[in-house]
């Protein structure tokens, strides 16, 4: 399958430039998505662009505006926005070489491909990409797309380049707003103790392929239910997970391992005023240890969708 560039443009490093292609490192092609339906006719929604004066209009007559105050707007044409036209809009120019602990993993947003554009640019793309190998550090540029002018992490991936759009500062809230309330106390050191041990037990090595979305695939399930004419069963609420005591499920979670026992029994070595904690200890379980698969790129380690 040959994938579509997002962008295409040259990547230049001083007085050595290539054309390059941009590609969009993710899909989304997996999830479930939905269309709105009128139950009454089973016919698809169509929405229309309509003014609240004149009534509906064709989409190819309309411009875009910015609102400079109450309904009061600067109308702008698209070869008006096309003639704003910046360096970046069809150049990465290497700007900077920083260390990749340098920038804050809030930062990093969506990853992209890069690579040659054609034969006669390999050549070149090889050596820039392998002068950053050695470099050891993150490459930044700039890049225009989809009317925004981002900032692009740059780092060797194989016989390509990993390319990341960073977040402004702008864009990134300050933890203080949310972090400022929660206290300094001290947590105890004993219930520390034993909260690092659980963490050594469900230690393993990152694989991908052994996490799902749970959520889409009871979609598809329900979807597929639907469609043979079965009577989809209402799932249970979850049971109250209220924690009374702190320690006794730290230590019912140490000692069962987090792992519901046979018979029905609560993995649970707390008294009977701990039993809301025995219950939130068996909803835990233990992932298998997956097969180890090779490192990842700096890059990749630092995303997540973190989102």
């Amino acid at each position: 399958m040959a994938y579509r560039p997002t962008w295409q443009g040259h990547l230049r490093l001083s007085l050595v430039t290539c054309p390059v292609a941009l590609y969009t490192a993710t899909s989304s092609g997996g999830e479930v998505h939905f269309n709105l339906i009128n139950p009454e006719t089973n016919n698809r929604i169509k929405m229309v662009t309509t003014d609240p004066d004149t009534g509906p209009i064709e989409r190819s007559k309309l411009v875009k505006g910015y609102e400079v105050s109450k309904g009061e707007y600067i109308l702008l044409t698209q070869d008006e926005i096309n003639d704003v036209k910046l360096e970046s809009t069809k150049t990465i120019d290497i700007e900077r070489f920083v260390p990749a602990e340098d920038i804050d993993r809030r930062y990093w947003d969506n990853p992209y491909y890069l690579a040659p554009d054609g034969k006669l640019a390999q050549e070149a793309f090889a050596v820039i990409r392998e002068s950053m190998a050695r470099s050891g550090q993150i490459a930044l540029g700039r890049v225009v797309m989809s009317t925004r002018e981002r900032l692009l992490a740059l780092e060797p991936s194989g016989k390509g380049i990993l390319a990341y759009t960073l977040r402004t500062d702008a864009e990134v809230r300050d933890e203080k707003e949310v972090f400022g309330s929660i206290s300094d106390k001290d947590a105890d050191p004993q219930m520390i103790a034993i909260a690092q041990k659980i963490i050594e037990q469900k230690e393993g090595p990152f694989d991908p392929s052994q996490f799902v979305d749970r959520y889409e695939e009871a979609l598809k399930d329900l979807i597929k239910a639907k469609q043979k004419g079965h009577k989809v069963a209402k799932v249970e609420e979850p049971e109250d997970t209220n924690v009374i005591d702190l320690m006794a499920a730290l230590r019912a979670s140490l000692g069962g391992d987090g792992a519901p026992k046979s018979g029905g029994e609560k993995a649970s070595t707390a008294q009977a005023s701990s039993k809301a904690a025995g219950k939130t200890a068996a909803k835990a379980k233990t992932p298998a240890k997956a097969k180890a698969k090779p490192k990842a790129s700096t890059g990749q380690g630092r995303t997540r969708k973190a989102g």
